[in-house]
């Protein structure tokens, strides 16, 4: 699962997989029947199934935002031990999400799932400043792989983009962690080959590679606060 601002294309995440949409909100339309109409949108609605909300309404005492019923999926997905004892079924359907049957069991699952979804947005204020540097001055061409091209130096912690230029550091966890299967810290340079990074691209592909050691970070006390949910979820019979 991953999190978008915007619908992206086909095939955004993986070649190998359809992209499924599920928006937060909808929104009515202002004019639905003018498809050309230059409006703005209408009243926005949760798309939160209604009877989960009313099932945890009932089991915390107050109604979760959508905000926090998605930070609490986007948390429980991103567990690496959810991932490896799902896996197969995650390979075969829509992945199954347990709840917590208590409110701060939620809350927290609810807060490290909204700290991801800022960074896979790159809008969290723990990028600011990002880890990650460009120290070397160039023409910042990201040339053809090989030894005066794209590479990556472990020993150094270094992405080389040519002969001089290199982003640093990039541990190895973070070079060699896979999403959709795409490694991103190399693709998102290996789609620039044979072009000259702005400032811009160089300050996001900074951010995305503190973003990426950051995710790492959170996934690693994930698996203890969703210990407990998974012994004793709430038990849920939607409609």
């Amino acid at each position: 699962m991953t999190v978008a601002a915007n619908i992206a294309g086909h095939v955004a995440v993986s070649a190998k997989t359809t992209d499924y949409y599920f928006p937060l909100y909808l929104y009515d339309d202002a004019d639905p029947q003018d498809l050309f109409a230059d409006h703005e949108p209408g009243a926005k609605h949760s798309n939160v199934n209604p009877d989960l909300v009313r099932h945890l309404t009932a089991a915390y005492g107050y109604a979760p935002a959508p905000e926090a019923v998605l930070g609490h999926v986007y948390a429980v997905l991103h567990s690496p031990a959810y991932r490896a004892e799902f896996a197969e079924f995650l390979r075969l359907d829509f992945p199954r999400v347990p709840f917590a049957s208590t409110a701060a069991a939620f809350e927290a699952l609810a807060a490290e799932g909204g700290r991801l979804i800022a960074l896979h947005l790159l809008e969290s204020p723990e990028l600011d400043p990002p880890a990650c540097r460009y120290p070397v001055a160039g023409d910042n061409t990201v040339r053809t792989t090989g030894k005066t091209g794209l590479r990556y130096d472990g020993d150094r912690q270094r992405v080389y983009i040519n002969a001089d230029q290199y982003f640093e550091p990039v541990p190895p966890a973070v070079w060699a962690l896979r999403v959709g299967g795409y490694q991103p810290a190399d693709r998102w340079l290996r789609d620039r080959r044979g072009r000259q990074l702005s400032l811009d691209d160089v300050q996001t592909y900074c951010r995305i590679i503190t973003a990426m050691g950051r995710t790492i970070e959170v996934q690693a006390g994930l698996d203890a606060l969703l210990a407990p949910v998974l012994r004793d979820p709430l038990p849920l019979k939607l409609d």
